[in-house]
């Protein structure tokens, strides 16, 4: 079974906005029915054997990143290159410049490529279908969006099949609950929902609910607000998860839209309970990835356009790290003085593997 330490490392984070936050609470005890303490381990009975892969490097500012100059070196590091999509891949539905002649590069040097996703608003299945519509030929099993991981953390911890999830957030979190065999409510069908606030009015909510999961939501409204903030507060238990705790995100490339922490910050705020982050930074992605491909975290390389969530995710799983100036993060915030997270290498753009690997030829 797939053994994840009880460090806080190892457990979803609870926060992207501070470099040093990734301890989380861990689940209530009536949802640990399968698990059990073994050597300092904590060990999930829905998974498989554990990975053991290269210590966790401690994350900490560093004198500052290196452009990226010698192209080749990098690529000949590793054996798999996690990339981002939002900002590195696409931009909104627009695909960035050279990312078809840069995957190819790296696929013909024999390189595993995995697409993971913050993005919680469509399943695996439905960005397979973006990727192809973008022209790349991306298999499903190589995409992990939030959406899969909300569903894989709750059945790491064998959350009982008699309990229901509620859903702040889009389809995607509603398909992957659904392969997962679980029971859920809400999602788009209640943005429609409003409350009326007479005198004396009460509000129901279903005590079977034992969890509340929130992603990014463009139907998002006070009655899922309400409908979220009791089932944490008056189910024992209920666990409060969060896809990912991202300020921004990219639905057009014209600008930077509010992302899915603006949606979770707003059940924090109503319950004063801090969630569980199965997305990035948490490393709970990078040890199912570790895991599902045989892979050493030393031999990963993470591709990402921002600092506190795909590059402390690398750091935190104790990968190599390219942050890519093409969609949140500048060149003037990494080299601020006030940034204390410092990737590995830095670059314009994923295309740079292509230009870059014709001047060192």
């Amino acid at each position: 079974m797939l053994q994840v330490r009880a460090s806080p490392t190892f457990l979803p984070s609870t926060s992207s906005s501070s470099p040093s936050s990734s301890q989380a609470p861990t689940p209530s005890a009536s949802f640990r029915r399968g698990s059990h303490r073994r050597g300092g381990l904590v060990s999930f009975a829905a998974a498989a054997s554990p990975h053991r892969g290269a210590a966790r490097r401690p994350v900490m500012a560093a004198a500052g990143a290196a452009k990226l100059e010698d192209a080749d070196a990098l690529i000949d590091s590793v054996e798999t290159f996690i990339f981002d999509c939002d900002g590195v891949i696409w931009k909104g539905d627009k695909l960035i410049d050279g990312v078809p002649e840069t995957l190819d590069l790296l696929r013909s040097k024999g390189k595993r490529l995995v697409f993971v996703t913050n993005n919680s608003t469509k399943s695996r299945k439905q960005y397979g279908k973006k990727f192809e519509t973008l022209g790349l030929s991306v298999d499903e099993e190589e995409i992990f969006a939030s959406s899969f991981a909300a569903a894989a953390y709750l059945q790491s911890i064998d959350f009982p099949k008699d309990k229901k999830v509620y859903v702040i957030g889009e389809e995607g979190i509603l398909k992957e609950l659904e392969l997962a065999g679980f029971q859920y409510l809400g999602g788009p069908t209640d943005g429609d929902k409003k409350i009326e606030l007479k005198p004396g009015f009460y509000m129901e909510h279903d005590k079977d609910v034992g969890a509340v999961v929130v992603g990014f939501d463009r139907y998002f409204n006070y009655y899922k607000v309400q409908y979220g903030t009791l089932c944490i507060r008056e189910n024992p238990g209920c666990l409060f998860i969060a896809t990912n705790r991202d300020a921004v995100t990219h639905l057009t490339d014209a600008q930077e839209w509010a992302g899915g922490g603006s949606m979770v910050g707003a059940i924090l705020g109503s319950t004063k309970q801090e969630p569980l982050v199965v997305g990035k930074p948490s490393t709970f992605m990078m040890d199912y990835l570790a895991k599902k491909f045989g892979i050493t975290t030393s031999q990963i390389c993470m591709v990402g356009d921002r600092l506190d969530t795909d590059i402390l995710f690398g750091q935190n799983g104790g990968c190599k790290t390219l942050l890519v100036l093409s969609g949140v993060t500048s060149l003037q915030t990494l080299q601020s003085p006030d940034n204390s997270i410092q990737p590995d290498f830095y670059t314009n753009k994923i295309s740079d593997f292509l230009t870059l690997k014709a001047a060192t030829v």
